[in-house]
């Protein structure tokens, strides 16, 4: 509803399209800016969810990054502009409530960056991926994801060529098959 008619509506307005009071609307969500943070929150969460989910499917961590590139993609495909106007919407918020919402969301997934990266390391020791800068690959990854995501909504691009291009060019030639 705040997508359609702006983020501006009224909260009177809104607990009447929920079908609730408005009282009971405030006392869980004191202004919109709340409501898009727990929307935000949200949907990230169902989106770690079923990446991971995705990613676990694959014991090798260059077929895991791979994953991780095209399930994101997967899971926001069609939904992207939800995901763009939630975005935007936080950030017309201002800086102070952006900024904390995005450093909890780079906290959490901090943690699972660093996790990738321990089973690149090991990946290199046990001869399964070829020596390579993990952060690097990781972060190279994290723009791609990013980036596309923004080019999908700009332009409406075929994903599948630039994923198959990605894998073809970049991380299957850092992937070695078990000895």
């Amino acid at each position: 509803m705040l997508r359609r008619e702006g983020v501006d509506v009224s909260m009177t307005r809104l607990a009447e399209a929920l079908e609730i009071k408005r009282p009971t609307l405030l006392y869980h969500f004191p202004d919109r800016v709340r409501i898009v943070e727990m929307a935000l929150e949200d949907l990230l969460m169902q989106q770690a969810v079923y990446v991971v989910g995705e990613m676990m499917k694959h014991t090798n961590p260059i077929d895991q990054l791979y994953a991780q590139v095209v399930s994101v993609h997967a899971f926001h495909e069609g939904r992207e502009e939800r995901l763009l106007f939630l975005t935007q919407a936080l950030a017309a918020a201002g800086v102070e409530r952006t900024g904390r919402i995005i450093e909890i969301g780079n906290q959490v997934f901090e943690a699972h960056r660093q996790a990738l990266a321990a089973r690149l390391r090991e990946g290199v020791k046990n001869g399964t991926v070829k020596p390579c800068d993990e952060m690097s690959l990781i972060r190279l990854c994290r723009s791609i994801i990013d980036g596309l995501m923004v080019q999908r909504v700009m332009t409406g691009c075929d994903l599948a060529p630039i994923h198959t291009l990605l894998w073809e060019s970049v991380l299957a030639p850092l992937k070695n098959e078990p000895n």
